[in-house]
């Protein structure tokens, strides 16, 4: 099997290329071979060429964990009529959706990842030169929108969307983001270039952007709304949850291979199903190699992957996602992309992944009723009993162990925090759990209100926590001095 090995990027480097360049896509070095694409008895070749987004983390189970752990090869099929098959398995990384569709169209990909909005324009750049794709499965998302972004500088006085009205905000254009950015515009009442104005800004440059005060805001996909907050140069004012508009990123594939190669196409899903089983058993372990591989920092990746993270780790077709395709052609028709005549029921197709559950002996059906997050099954660090509430849970990172502590409260978390700081210990990244909005938070970056019997609360937004204190007779504290509460 060809196998890639993927160049490390580096965090020092990643952080040096937020500020000064772009992100560079690590493509395979294997060259494309003669592909027949024939399946008889003869010894003859299957070209499976898979396009990766490895620093869009939410597409990690689709590609990267599947390269580095050579998952598919494990279940490639090699009897029958695949008996004297040899496989061509080539992989390709790009930091965006755009060039992986250029890309399948040019028939030097059959696989890719992305999200729902390159995805549409995946379809519609097929159907312009007379073929189709078809959208696999889900990978990763949110069927309420956590994972996009608003962002602001770190000493930016403003705390909330309204304080925006008049500023520049800027975007990845034609993302997921952008479509988040027009919709919240659109539930402030803002008229577009006169209420606000949205400029055309790619991640690496909108970090130094928000860094040197150039901009007022940036809107953001996975994951750099919670990079750029863990990097210390932004703050997130606004979660995509808090505009209910579901989002995610999946796997597509070029039509015309599919049903060429649909025992090929159920060895890929099942090596994703493989992908996703593992990273919920040991989300650490897999945090810290999507980071060796990506340079995004393990902490930030965890904050999606882990137990209660940001996004859950999807492989069925909700509702709410076959919602988020049709939002995003509409979106995108807005913005002059497509005709809006498309049928995202033609362009997804359900059936694949249905065969590669069955193969794997799981239950789709059950699956696609489960909107639970990745389940957090621990005992409280502090007392050893079993956390059977979530609404608090609090977690700690202890630089030089390999797993996360976990807490019920945030008062038995802060209590341990304590101990450990006293031990000489370090603590690579502390967790809570946002009261209202139930997402993982950057606890350094969190606000937290008390109620009248003293019990902490966390929340995302300053307004929020604010909010809740006055209606329960508490009081509002950043990190630092909530610490101060617990003795």
């Amino acid at each position: 099997m060809a196998k890639l090995t993927t160049k490390k990027v580096l965090l020092s480097s990643i952080i040096s290329l937020v500020f000064t360049g772009g992100l560079s896509a690590c493509d395979s070095k294997n060259t494309d071979k003669t592909n027949t694409n024939s399946t008889s008895a003869k010894a003859e070749t299957v070209r499976i060429a898979i396009g990766t987004q490895d620093t869009t983390i939410n597409c990690a189970t689709g590609g990267l964990l599947i390269r580095e752990l050579d998952l598919l090869d494990k279940y490639l099929p090699k009897d029958g009529e695949y008996k004297n098959v040899k496989y061509d398995i080539q992989w390709k990384n790009f930091t965006s959706g755009a060039p992986l569709t250029s890309e399948m169209v040019a028939d030097r990909l059959d696989i890719g990842a992305m999200a729902d909005f390159p995805a549409v324009n995946n379809l519609v750049a097929f159907q312009k030169a007379g073929k189709q794709s078809l959208f696999l499965n889900p990978l990763s998302g949110s069927t309420t929108g956590s994972g996009n972004a608003i962002v602001v500088p770190t000493e930016s006085k403003v705390n909330s969307i309204a304080e925006l009205k008049g500023q520049t905000i800027s975007v990845p254009f034609a993302s997921t983001a952008h479509g988040l950015l027009l919709r919240v515009a659109k539930e402030q009442g803002w008229e577009l270039d006169k209420d606000i104005k949205i400029i055309a800004q790619a991640p690496e440059v909108a970090g130094p952007a928000l860094k040197s005060n150039k901009i007022a805001a940036h809107a953001d996909f996975v994951p750099f709304g919670e990079l750029f907050a863990y990097q210390g140069i932004a703050r997130k004012i606004y979660d995509g949850s808090q505009a209910n508009a579901p989002t995610f990123h999946g796997s597509i594939v070029t039509k015309d291979y599919a049903e060429k190669h649909p025992e090929v196409i159920k060895a890929y899903l099942q090596a994703t199903i493989e992908a996703d089983q593992l990273l919920q058993k040991e989300p650490e372990k897999y945090s810290q190699l999507i980071a060796d591989k990506t340079g995004i920092p393990a902490e930030v990746v965890y904050l999606f992957h882990g137990p209660l993270g940001l996004q859950t780790r999807d492989l069925t077709w909700k509702p709410e996602y076959r919602q988020a395709t049709q939002t995003a052609v509409d979106t995108l028709k807005i913005l002059g992309k497509n005709d809006g005549k498309i049928d995202v029921n033609q362009f997804i197709s359900e059936q694949y992944i249905k065969d590669a559950f069955s193969a794997s002996k799981f239950d789709y059906t059950k699956s696609l009723a489960n909107y639970g997050k990745s389940p957090l099954i621990a005992k409280d660090a502090l007392t050893g009993e079993p956390i059977q509430t979530f609404k608090h849970v609090t977690q700690i990172w202890v630089k030089g162990e390999k797993q996360v502590r976990s807490y019920e409260t945030a008062e038995h978390a802060f209590q341990d925090l304590k101990k450990i700081q006293q031990a000489g210990q370090q603590t690579r990244v502390v967790y809570s759990q946002d009261f209202q909005s139930d997402i993982k938070l950057l606890s350094n970056l969190a606000w937290f209100a008390t109620n009248q019997t003293g019990q902490i609360q966390a929340f995302l937004l300053k307004d929020d926590a604010t909010k809740f204190a006055q209606t329960h007779s508490g009081k509002v504290y950043d990190f630092k001095a909530v610490q101060q509460l617990v003795k």
